[in-house]
């Protein structure tokens, strides 16, 4: 009786308008205060426990390093790069818009961030090239929903609190469907424009390759702090979500120079004499790769007794040599390497003019008018995750408490239900609900409620996540409540029910992926269990 009497409460109050959060924490106020042996002081307690979730910390921390990776200098870099490795394919702009979402989500693990990032930019690309508005829409609002999916993901982060699942096996759960679902949408790409004779971009060499992963790399880099820190033991993901916070901001007012007191104020300027501009180069690439050896050699070398850091920075600084050396001798041809002192020398003013700039700003630039705008916009989003979040974690509470879990296993299994069919039950349930629900919402409300049931009939714990947000996917470009329509409008200006239209045919393609990720488990599976070993769930 208490089971119908509280998903009839939270249906019937999500129906009459009432917010995700405020339903489900009423709800569950109400079972305890009149049907359930429980106190009501256990409310207190829960809120309070939830409060103190150690892994939920990690979503403040990738919410604002999202917010500074958004500005728009880091979506351009990745746009950029994407182009010069497929756009040379028929339809190669769309198929590079694809591969940018896949790029942009590996920094940001949101969805609505991937659109806004990257739709700004490529929708209009698209249209200039000659793709129709509604095409370049669909790519968008389909390819946005890798955010939730390529790790780091903040709807992984809220599994892994509401089914003590680890995040970091969650995280590389993510890496091969990911790829997999992206690979499937620009297949799909390239048969639609052989179809429709879409235009390819002109092949511009490996050096455009070279070129714009130079300019997107300190972006990208941000990949290999979060998931090598994890899986080289260097940090938790808490902490890896930290890292990732301060390096977005380091990076998008200090080195982008996107927002803040120095906004568009150029490195190098246009009276810096081709000397001087060539050894700032070699030196800054020097200083790059040195940087980028140490942390790479200290995630490889984490747990090594005879590795120091001494020996690290000996080999990394021989390297880093030979690549400052390498380069000037490439930039000038008649160069031997007894010049580069010459070079430095010559690239003094631009250091100097540099670090004092930086140094005058340092201060500014945590107190900017962009930066508060940023802070106050990624609080905002908190608070508003997290009340959902922390309600939902309150309604489980009550379904753990009243073993609600544990009746339906038995009613499932008492009509012959097996992990085949239960998967088909889940996958429609969500599917349904994705309609409706924001997805961390959803996934608080339904995990608890299936993962017992899962792990009774043998379905692997991380695999079951990988379906849930796979599902989440879709349910954020299905009408009336999918996120991504509603942005992909804002940022087009075409109508919600033009978008649905355009997304249609790329919906499709995601539902086989869904399909596929369901029942095929080693796709998510094989990478965390290979590196980590299996997820242990006690019954």
């Amino acid at each position: 009786m208490e089971t119908l009497i509280l998903f009839v409460l939270v249906l019937g109050l999500l129906f009459l308008g009432v917010p995700v959060a405020v339903s489900l924490g009423l709800s569950s106020i109400i079972i305890i205060a009149f049907f359930s042996a429980d106190s009501m002081s256990s409310v207190a307690l829960q809120l309070f426990t939830a409060s103190q979730n150690y892994t939920l910390l990690a979503i403040p921390f990738f919410i604002l390093a999202s917010a500074f990776m958004s500005t728009g200098g880091v979506a351009k870099r990745i746009i950029r790069f994407a182009i010069a490795t497929v756009g040379h394919f028929r339809g190669g702009l769309a198929m590079a818009s694809v591969l940018a979402c896949m790029m942009f989500a590996a920094l940001s693990g949101s969805s609505p961030a991937t659109v806004v990032a990257i739709g700004t930019i490529a929708i209009a690309g698209m249209r200039q090239v000659g793709y129709s508005k509604d095409f370049a829409a669909g790519i968008i609002a389909n390819a946005g929903t890798l955010g939730i999916l390529i790790p780091p993901s903040i709807v992984m982060v809220v599994y892994s609190a509401a089914t003590d699942v680890s995040v970091g096996r969650m995280f590389l759960a993510g890496v091969v469907p990911g790829i997999v679902a992206g690979l499937m949408l620009m297949i799909a790409i390239y048969v639609m424009a052989r179809v429709k004779g879409l235009p390819a971009e002109p092949w511009k060499g490996f050096i455009e390759i070279a070129e714009g992963g130079k300019e997107a790399g300190w972006g990208l880099f941000l990949i290999i702090i979060i998931l090598g820190g994890i899986y080289g033991g260097v940090f938790t993901p808490t902490e890896a979500a930290a890292v990732a916070a301060v390096y977005s901001f380091f990076i998008a007012v200090f080195i982008y120079r996107d927002m803040g007191p120095m906004k568009d104020t150029p490195w190098v300027a246009d009276s810096d004499s081709n000397r001087a501009r060539t050894g700032f180069k070699a030196l800054v690439y020097a200083l790059a790769f040195f940087f980028v050896w140490m942390i790479l050699s200290f995630f490889a070398t984490a747990n090594a007794e005879t590795i120091g850091f001494a020996g690290r920075a000996i080999v990394g600084a021989g390297l880093s040599l030979a690549v400052m050396v390498a380069y000037a001798m490439w930039r000038d041809k008649e160069s031997s390497p007894f010049n580069i002192p010459g070079f430095l020398a010559a690239s003094a003013p631009i250091w100097g003019r540099n670090l004092s700039l930086m140094g005058r700003n340092l201060l500014r630039a945590f107190f900017h008018d962009e930066t508060r705008k940023v802070m106050v916009d990624a609080g905002r989003t908190t608070l508003m995750l997290m009340f959902i979040i922390v309600n939902a974690l309150l309604f489980a509470h009550v379904l753990t408490s009243e073993r609600i879990p544990d009746q339906i296993t038995s009613l499932m299994l008492n009509y012959g239900f097996n992990w085949f069919t239960f998967l088909i039950a889940v996958n429609i349930l969500l599917l349904l609900g994705g309609q409706f629900m924001e997805p961390s919402g959803l996934l608080l409300i339904v995990a608890p409620v299936v993962f017992p049931i899962a792990i009774e009939l043998g379905v692997d714990p991380v695999h079951l996540g990988i379906i849930m947000v796979v599902n989440m996917e879709i349910g954020m470009i299905t009408p009336p409540i999918g996120l991504n329509l509603f942005v992909t409008s804002g940022i087009t200006g075409m109508s919600l029910l033009q978008v649905v239209k355009a997304a249609l045919p790329f919906v499709a393609v995601l539902f086989a992926f869904l399909i596929l990720v369901t029942y095929v488990p080693v796709l998510s599976t094989w990478l965390p269990y290979s590196l980590m070993g299996p997820e242990i769930v006690t019954r």
